[in-house]
């Protein structure tokens, strides 16, 4: 329906086409009321004119002053009735409007509300998601923090002399500690026994 950018999540473009729906709706039952009124308003004032117009082409052709009074009574009793026609059609408008925009609503509010829980289930997943990223990356950092001289493949170790080494796993490691601990005993008795 319109272009969206690729970061725009089919959730999201999905509630924002049911929002702009319900929109659409409800602007086009608040226009159709509104245009109702207008006619209604236009209906109003050319009948007033006309009866205006009846009133005074009377009150110019009576003779009498008596007659005059009459004439403009006459007339004042319809114009009286098509005021209160017209405020009862007004009433109906605006209870018409009111039925039409309560079914309207209703008839949208589930679609939107069913989205609307789509998007927000879609953000928690990707939050949690790149709530996840940010631990792993976190705990590697703290990793490469605690082995300063291990590089981040994990792949080779500095030695105390400044040359490097594969990295050993924890056993091996000790072994080789073990291994070394016994040449220096080893070279001391060796030392001790020359002496």
């Amino acid at each position: 329906m319109y272009p969206f950018p690729q970061s725009v999540t089919p959730a999201v473009r999905t509630h924002m086409d049911a929002q702009t729906a319900f929109v659409n709706e409800m602007s086009k039952s608040l226009f159709r009321s509104f245009q109702q009124m207008c006619e209604l308003n236009i209906q109003l004032a050319q009948t007033m004119l006309e009866e205006t117009t009846l009133a005074s082409q009377h009150v110019l052709s009576v003779d009498r002053q008596s007659e005059l009074l009459g004439a403009a009574s006459a007339r004042a009793q319809p114009a009286t009735e098509k005021l209160r026609a017209y405020q009862q059609h007004i009433s109906r408008l605006a209870t018409d409007a009111q039925v039409e925009l309560a079914r309207v609503t209703e008839q949208h509010v589930q679609n939107t509300t069913r989205t609307a829980r789509a998007v927000v289930d879609e953000v928690a997943r990707t939050s949690a998601e790149e709530a996840e990223r940010g631990i792993r990356s976190q705990q590697e950092a703290l990793r490469t923090m605690t082995d300063p001289f291990t590089r981040a493949d994990g792949a080779i170790h500095a030695r105390g002399d400044g040359a490097l080494q594969p990295a050993q796993s924890p056993q091996q490691a000790s072994q080789q500690a073990a291994q070394q601990a016994a040449q220096a005993s080893q070279q001391v008795r060796q030392a001790g026994a020359t002496h």
